[in-house]
């Protein structure tokens, strides 16, 4: 099967999140500065968040840039990453409104978490498709980095528990971790010579 539609369909399902997400920035209603202040946590929830999407959206772009066709397998297991990611809207108004409180700090990481392995599923379906031989599985390696970041979400939760501002550290350490542009399946594709005959979409 091609790929076009599932990039065209999660990329909507992105662009909805983010577009949702946003809404729950509601405008002051005093004209001062100083009527800023309480939308503050909601705010910075919001940055984070926003960050995170754009993560997943970028490497999504490009793991789906080196897969040359689409099984039902992998059909599902991207349903899978999108639901977990079209609850982030709901976690990170929760997580604002409630600055530095448990529960929501917590269901927030649950979030993060489940979609850092959503993510993990889906690539393992496209490597299973592709085969080992593949641009993607020369570009992952071991994908450390990948791995970790579901463990400090996994922290996080538990740290939420003890000290929600832990959490939230942790919560901001993964999105640092993917603040370099993360560029492996680039290299990869260079250095492989019939890169250039992958399949766009169709």
């Amino acid at each position: 099967m091609g790929k076009g539609r599932l990039e065209f369909f999660s990329d909507a399902v992105l662009a909805i999140v983010m577009t949702v997400m946003v809404l729950e920035l509601r405008a002051p209603h005093g004209p001062e500065f100083a009527a800023l202040g309480p939308l503050l946590p909601v705010f910075l929830a919001y940055v984070l968040s926003f960050f995170f999407l754009g993560l997943y959206w970028n490497n999504h772009h490009h793991m789906l840039y080196c897969t040359r066709r689409v099984t039902g397998a992998i059909l599902w297991a991207n349903l899978h990453l999108l639901f977990w990611l079209s609850l982030v809207p709901f976690v990170t108004a929760w997580m604002g409104e409630n600055p530095l409180a448990s529960t929501p700090t917590a269901l927030y990481g649950v979030v993060l978490l489940m979609a850092g392995l959503a993510y993990l599923v889906l690539q393992r379906q496209i490597l299973r498709s592709e085969g080992q031989q593949s641009v993607l599985a020369a570009a992952l390696g071991r994908d450390l980095k990948g791995k970790l970041s579901p463990l400090l979400c996994a922290l996080g939760i538990a740290a939420a528990f003890v000290h929600p501002g832990i959490a939230v550290v942790l919560y901001v350490l993964v999105a640092f971790m993917w603040l370099i542009p993360d560029r492996r399946i680039e290299r990869a594709l260079a250095q492989t010579p019939d890169s250039g005959n992958l399949p766009g979409p169709v």
